[in-house]
């Protein structure tokens, strides 16, 4: 039987995979049965050149149908996260309130001074005890675009002017670990994981670092962003964006 190729978000053609069918339809709580039944449904429809994004939306639809609105909405988590563009600013408050809800205290859009230049604008500065992390987010609207080495590099090179300014040398911070973290909602190339890990810095992405990804704080978490919900429109959200409602659990806290 011919082997079916389909075109992934970053425009390579690569096997249709009913493994991967299953596995995705299967992390969001659908049962072995449901599961089967929705890559079994998915593999008498694809055809050569189908793209992913397509049979997202299929597997999408068949969840809600096989198994329930509730696992259609947590498998358009990923989506849900690029509806909250586009621009980054809403994805950076969306992660500080993660963060938060880990137990950090969150300072959201700083200017710190370096050495070498004045100053520079930081996402967010996240302290737990004695540990601090400067913060850069790197936000992705378009699917299957990575974060690449010179993302990382510009970011340790900003960190490491920033160490060597004034704004660490309080006495606040005399006994803190000070580290950098880059954020995104897509994935980090090899170059970069290669580099930021013999740097020291810190990487939160999808599916990075293996089974603690961006995804799996957020599941584990229930902290699912507003725009996962099919009936918000873009006015509503950015309302609640404005009122820095930024996840689904903001909205059932609401009286």
């Amino acid at each position: 039987m011919r082997q079916i190729k389909v075109l992934n978000a970053a425009g390579e053609l690569e096997p249709f995979s009913f493994s991967k069918v299953y596995r995705s339809a299967k992390s969001v709580g659908t049962s072995n049965n449901s599961a089967k039944k929705i890559a079994e449904q998915i593999e008498k429809e694809v055809y050569s050149g189908i793209k992913t994004a397509e049979i997202f939306n299929k597997v999408k639809n068949l969840l809600q149908k096989e198994a329930s609105l509730k696992s259609s909405i947590r498998f358009n988590l990923k989506k849900g996260i690029k509806k909250l563009g586009p621009a980054g600013f809403s994805f950076e408050k969306y992660i500080g309130g993660i963060l938060k809800t880990a137990g950090f205290e969150i300072k959201l859009n700083q200017l710190l001074p370096g050495y070498c230049l004045r100053d520079y604008e930081i996402d967010f500065i996240a302290q737990k005890d004695d540990s601090v992390y400067v913060g850069e987010c790197k936000y992705r609207n378009i699917s299957g675009e990575k974060v690449h080495s010179k993302d990382a590099l510009m970011n340790y090179a900003r960190f490491e002017d920033i160490i060597s300014g004034s704004y660490f040398k309080n006495d606040k911070y005399k006994n803190c670990k000070i580290k950098s973290i880059l954020v995104t909602n897509e994935k980090f190339t090899s170059r970069t994981i290669a580099y930021s890990n013999c740097k020291g810095v810190s990487l939160l992405g999808w599916k990075y670092p293996k089974n603690k990804g961006l995804e799996r704080l957020i599941e584990d978490n229930k902290l699912y962003p507003i725009t996962v919900l099919p009936s918000l429109n873009q006015s509503l959200k950015d309302i609640f964006v404005s009122q820095k409602i930024m996840s689904v659990k903001d909205i059932l806290n609401i009286n």
